[in-house]
């Protein structure tokens, strides 16, 4: 029970902390860009033109809504929060407590040890299965997020408080509408989580000495730096539960002609893919000016 109740303090903290970035995270996945591109260097120290990062953005949101405006949206968030750490604790023990049973129930049959692969499968199945049941529960909660950080866009006032929220859902699109986006959030979640502990798998076991004195740590790392790989890759997966999350919602930011009207995530997937904009939003200071977009920038600066 002290273990549960500091993940939860542990994560509403740093959820806390980190709302302001993903606000903007948010704003700038649906396009948004209020702040014209400026002049500035790449990681190679080059003149580049490129749009202003989460610094200048989030200035320009407490410039609008004041240093309160960063945290909109952030009560659905604790509670998305709150209830998957809850959830994934429940579903993770639940997993672990049949295994166990399954092991030493009456006319078992003593196994094998298992081999570290099969090891790493049985743990990364129980993970998937904690974490899918989190999100599916959680999901009506990032959709109420979400859409409450959207509607600074049209400066609405739909989803405001939580409880209003969820009756303007219901009323407006049923109980499909708070799981709008579900599907890619889903799909990322497990490619994501699959592919890191098995490349963490084959590192640790193919690609690191075993008789390093820092063996526990390396894997540590490994584990780290392939979960950071894992999560670039399945990004587009998140870019496009987003979007789905807020389109056609009756908010500025997820209707025409701000944004189209997607049939469903694969025809947001594909209409991103063929504009190159699967990777928007992945990057929050070394911004280009996305494809299609036209600003006014004085190119002689860059001479």
């Amino acid at each position: 029970m002290a273990d549960a109740a500091g993940q939860v303090l542990l994560g509403s903290g740093l959820t806390i902390l980190s709302q302001p970035l993903m606000y903007v995270k948010v704003l700038i996945q649906v396009g948004y860009e209020p702040l014209p591109p400026t002049i500035g260097r790449n990681i190679f120290g080059r003149q580049v033109c490129q749009l202003p990062g989460l610094f200048c953005y989030a200035q320009h949101i407490a410039s609008i809504d004041g240093k309160r405006g960063l945290f909109t949206g952030l009560t659905p968030r604790l509670c998305s929060g709150v209830l998957g750490t809850v959830v994934h604790g429940k579903v993770l023990q639940h997993c672990q407590e049949t295994e166990k049973v399954e092991e030493v129930g009456p006319g078992s049959v003593p196994k094998e040890a298992p081999s570290s692969f099969d090891h790493v499968i049985k743990e990364t199945t129980r993970e998937m299965l904690a974490r899918s049941a989190a999100t599916l529960i959680t999901h009506p909660f990032h959709v109420i997020t979400l859409r409450s950080m959207v509607q600074f866009i049209g400066r609405e006032s739909k989803y405001c408080g939580l409880c209003e929220s969820i009756v303007t859902i219901y009323r407006e699109e049923g109980m499909i509408g708070f799981f709008a986006g579900l599907i890619p959030r889903l799909l990322g979640d497990i490619i994501s989580l699959w592919l890191c502990n098995s490349l963490a798998y084959l590192v640790n076991t193919y690609a690191l000495d075993s008789g390093v004195s820092t063996m526990n740590e390396m894997k540590s790392y490994s584990q780290a730096v392939t979960g950071f790989f894992a999560s670039m890759l399945t990004y587009p997966f998140v870019l496009v539960s987003n979007l789905m999350a807020v389109n056609n919602c009756g908010l500025a930011g997820g209707c025409p002609p701000y944004s189209p009207i997607y049939t469903s995530w694969l025809d947001c997937w594909n209409m991103l893919q063929k504009e190159g904009n699967l990777s928007r939003g992945n990057s929050l200071f070394f911004r280009k000016v996305p494809f299609g977009k036209t600003y006014c920038c004085d190119l002689r600066m860059l001479i």
